[in-house]
């Protein structure tokens, strides 16, 4: 009896081929476009790109439309490089503003502790097995609000303001992870492609979150 009680257990917190397949590819995946954005973010700093503020987010929505019409073939390969290459462009002129005014520290901060709470993140859920669909409201809620929050602070350029919406970025960013790693897992998410946008524009937020927060007064 013992013996049939454990085995069922071990089968009911093993993972099924097709998740550890979309897992794999979802993290090989993502690997792959973190290394390209990092170049495109090179390439972008050695040319001294400018800032774009606002007009950044034209070309990233035309990505992300392209890469989730294209998902299920591969062209969506290709719009998703186009799409992590660009917000890697994109970010440049702010890793080389920290890097004028405060040198590298806040940047490798920055990079530790993006690393560190993907990590986390992934693992609580990996290890966990928790279904947290639960979140899809209060997610994409706060999602909502932290966006229209930080257009608004555009214009407004109130410093407290700026301090709160990337503290709402980073936490939401943070669930995000783990939702999405939670929607592999039990069945919500079956295409790696777009998981892995999910994922890396998560990762993304929380670098830009987590810079801004360690050099605020530098701002």
């Amino acid at each position: 009896m013992t013996t049939i009680n454990q085995q069922k257990a071990i089968t009911s917190t093993s993972l099924s081929p097709e998740v550890t397949k979309v897992l794999r590819n979802t993290y090989a995946l993502l690997g792959l476009t973190i290394a390209f954005s990092t170049i495109t973010a090179f390439a972008a700093m050695a040319m001294n790109a400018p800032y774009l503020g606002l007009w950044s987010l034209l070309p990233y929505f035309l990505f992300l439309w392209l890469t989730e019409k294209n998902k299920n073939s591969a062209m969506g390969l290709v719009w998703v490089f186009a799409l992590t290459g660009w917000l890697g462009f994109t970010i440049a002129p702010i890793v080389s503003h920290y890097l004028k005014t405060s040198g590298a520290e806040p940047v490798l901060t920055a990079l530790g502790g993006t690393a560190l709470i993907f990590f986390a993140c992934s693992a609580y859920v990996l290890t966990t097995r928790k279904d947290l669909s639960f979140m899809t409201g209060f997610l994409m809620t706060g999602v909502i609000v932290a966006f229209v929050a930080a257009i608004a602070n555009v214009f407004l350029q109130i410093q407290g303001l700026s301090l709160v919406i990337s503290s709402l970025f980073l936490v939401i960013a943070s669930g995000l992870i783990m939702w999405q790693t939670s929607a592999i897992i039990h069945g919500g998410e079956r295409n790696y492609i777009s998981a892995t946008v999910m994922l890396f524009v998560m990762i993304y937020n929380v670098f830009t979150s987590l810079l801004h927060l360690i050099g605020i007064g530098d701002d």
